[in-house]
């Protein structure tokens, strides 16, 4: 939601990088949009209106800025935040949902009609779902046109057209040019190579991103993930086929590389990057909620960057979480490899050391494995509930409700629960007060380590108890703490 027009309009003067994503500038002279950031003159307070999404400026009739480019702004991170309908819905739209399901597919995940989505979206994000849809499908066009040789008719279907004329419509209006004309001033040449995209993904600086691969690198499972010389690579299951991405440190952006077995899965496979990285989070504010907390103020100044790391598949995360109860981090991988060597898929173009994709759900109703019994029971209730859709670990989940149905599941208790909404729902308040990693933590800063004085603790750390918890794990490997 937009803050008050003179914020806004004093982020513009001050070209504030902190606000791109949250809101846009729009200049009635010129017609153009901005993200708030943009180098350009800044124009006259009479002459702007600010909107909350790209999709509202289009829809009013503003074109893409070509010098800022702000369909290339780090998304709001305020829909990570929210747990609401809006919330839900800009979180499954970001995953492709419109695309491949419609509208009514949206409403239906969400369980509410299409009629009460569109109003809810428009009073909040000044569009509705097919506006906000066709905003995504624009800069999945902008990307495939700047980074790839692919023929532009392949380009329209794989950006989620359901035409070349609409793709050459929307082109036109977003971005005041046709699709060769894109191309043809594109920045650099196209660095498609042996069938694989590179991207650069935007972040709201700092990012502190070493210790988020190396959380990554150290619980990456045999045959679907490796971490090498600060490149963290996995397979993963997207909509239309199995996609291999590598992710790494760039100067000022994430690097991705991509290998789709889909052009269509791009817009999802950069969202669910998104969210492993949480690369839209807003690191400033975090940092401004614990500066005056003396526990981890000090802890937070030293690494004001740390996110909370994300997961690219539901369902995987939380096989992998049950499979690693109760054991440590290297037994739980050993555990998986086993798991993925035997019902795992074997890739097509394997790549590296990625040879396969994780199981899918209905493979592993009838799992047998090497773990306690009751471990197992847990693995194959779980296994088919996700089968069948009673429990759903998609961006749109509600996270309340998809908790609570968890902990109905045998042998899941509240801190897997947790885990998982922490990391499959991306939920920025959750605490783990029975963690031995907390309770070590919160012992070796001097404070209380019991369950019941953690979480009292953790009650003044809200709404951002998730990144409490990752300052008290990474404190773990700190010398100096």
């Amino acid at each position: 939601m937009l803050a008050d027009t003179e914020t806004c309009y004093r982020a513009v003067c001050s070209r504030d990088a902190r606000f791109d994503g949250w809101f846009f500038t729009a200049v009635t002279t010129t017609g153009i949009y901005c993200r708030p950031s943009c180098p350009a003159t800044t124009p006259r307070r009479e002459n702007v209106r600010f909107f909350p999404s790209a999709a509202a400026a289009q829809a009013a009739g503003f074109r893409a800025c070509k010098r800022c480019r702000p369909d290339a702004t780090p998304g709001s991170p305020e829909w990570d935040l929210r747990a609401d309908l809006v919330g839900r819905a800009m979180r499954l739209i970001a995953d492709g949902v419109v695309d491949r399901e419609g509208v009514s597919g949206l409403a239906s995940r969400l369980g509410y009609s299409e009629r009460h989505l569109h109003r809810q979206l428009v009073a909040e994000v000044g569009a509705g779902p097919i506006a906000v849809a066709r905003a995504q499908r624009a800069q999945t066009a902008r990307i495939l046109l700047e980074t790839t040789d692919l023929p532009v008719t392949d380009v329209a279907f794989a950006a989620g057209f359901a035409s070349v004329r609409q793709f050459n419509d929307t082109v036109r209006e977003v971005f005041a040019t046709n699709p060769t004309g894109l191309r043809t001033a594109r920045r650099g040449p196209a660095t498609t190579r042996a069938g694989a995209i590179t991207l650069r993904l935007p972040y709201r600086a700092p990012l502190d991103l070493d210790p988020l691969l190396r959380f990554l690198g150290a619980r990456a499972v045999p045959g679907i993930e490796d971490y090498a010389d600060g490149v963290y690579a996995r397979s993963v299951a997207l909509p239309h086929g199995p996609a291999l991405v590598e992710l790494s440190a760039g100067a000022d952006h994430v690097r991705c590389v991509l290998r789709l077995a889909d052009l269509r899965d791009l817009s999802a496979a950069v969202q669910r990057c998104r969210r492993l990285l949480d690369l839209d989070a807003d690191p400033v504010a975090v940092q401004a909620a614990f500066e005056r907390d003396r526990l981890l103020g000090p802890l937070v100044a030293k690494t004001p960057g740390l996110r909370v790391p994300g997961h690219m598949d539901g369902a995987e995360m939380a096989v992998r979480a049950v499979l690693g109860q109760q054991v440590s981090i290297e037994a739980a991988r050993t555990r998986a490899a086993r798991l993925v060597d035997r019902y795992g898929r074997p890739l097509r173009a394997p790549h590296g050391r990625i040879t396969r994709a994780f199981p899918e759900p209905g493979t592993l109703r009838d799992v047998e494995i090497g773990m306690p019994a009751g471990r197992v029971r847990a693995l194959r209730a779980l296994a088919v509930a996700l089968d069948t859709g009673a429990l759903a670990l998609d961006p749109g989940a509600d996270r309340a409700e998809t908790e609570r149905r968890l902990l109905e599941l045998p042998g899941i208790g509240p801190w897997t629960a947790s885990y998982l909404t922490l990391r499959a729902l991306r939920d920025p308040d959750v605490f783990l007060p029975t963690d031995v990693g907390v309770r070590h933590a919160l012992s070796r800063l001097g404070r209380p380590a019991d369950p019941a004085s953690a979480a009292d603790l953790a009650a003044t750390w809200r709404p951002w108890r998730s990144y409490a918890l990752m300052h008290l794990w990474h404190s773990l490997d700190r010398k100096d703490v």
